[in-house]
């Protein structure tokens, strides 16, 4: 396969990857119901988990998990726990929450970076993309290329792939903003929202296939 084979076969099937409706999209789709740079920050925290796991599976990190029945069960547990925990509070919180604070205030930093934590935690947690990248990524490496620099073109790739989904996303709820911020319509939101958390949380809690 030659790099540029291999380049355009990988924009495909990763392109094909991002738009798929998951923990991702659902966690984006939640915090652009509440803002765009809330909206953002999730994006970009779930862009650099990606290249983070990038990196790991590069270097031989994810080959571990791979391996290591212990090491992937007490990531799978964690990631479980985190989402369980972030669904739970969609779950309970009042619905008023979501309404709130439509304009950032002094506080609205420390939101952001709340929402960063979670993209980032939500898909570093989630050993199931450690796994997946050390099995995928090596398809569509050309013999003879360096595997690191190379693993971590098509994980930045991948990551870019996922801003502009972001993106599309975030544009595509700006227009629902203030409906979103209706009492009922958060409350009911938040609570759509926390069950696919908590499903998640749940399958990733007891399916212990790889």
């Amino acid at each position: 396969m030659t790099t540029s084979h291999a380049l355009i076969a990988f924009l495909i099937a990763s392109g094909l990857l991002t738009i798929t409706p998951g923990l991702d999209t659902a966690l984006v789709l939640r915090a652009a119901a509440s803002g765009e740079k809330r909206a953002v920050a999730a994006g970009i925290g779930v862009c650099l988990g990606l290249l983070t796991w990038g990196l790991a599976a590069a270097v031989g990190l994810g080959a571990l998990l791979e391996a290591s029945r212990a090491a992937y069960d007490t990531l799978r547990i964690a990631g479980a726990c985190y989402l369980i925990y972030l669904g739970c509070r969609m779950l309970f919180r009042h619905g008023a929450a979501l309404a709130q604070n439509a304009e950032f205030d002094s506080k609205g930093v420390d939101d952001v970076r709340r929402w960063f934590a979670r993209g980032f935690l939500s898909n570093l947690l989630n050993p199931k993309v450690g796994v997946f990248y050390v099995t995928f990524l090596p398809l569509f490496i050309p013999t003879g290329a360096s595997v690191v620099g190379f693993s971590m073109l098509l994980a930045g790739i991948h990551a870019a792939e996922a801003v502009l989904w972001f993106a599309v996303l975030i544009a595509a709820v700006r227009p629902l903003s203030l409906w979103l911020r209706n009492r009922r319509v958060a409350k009911a939101f938040d609570r759509v929202t926390g069950t696919v958390f908590v499903g998640f949380g749940l399958r990733l809690l007891f399916d212990r296939g790889r």
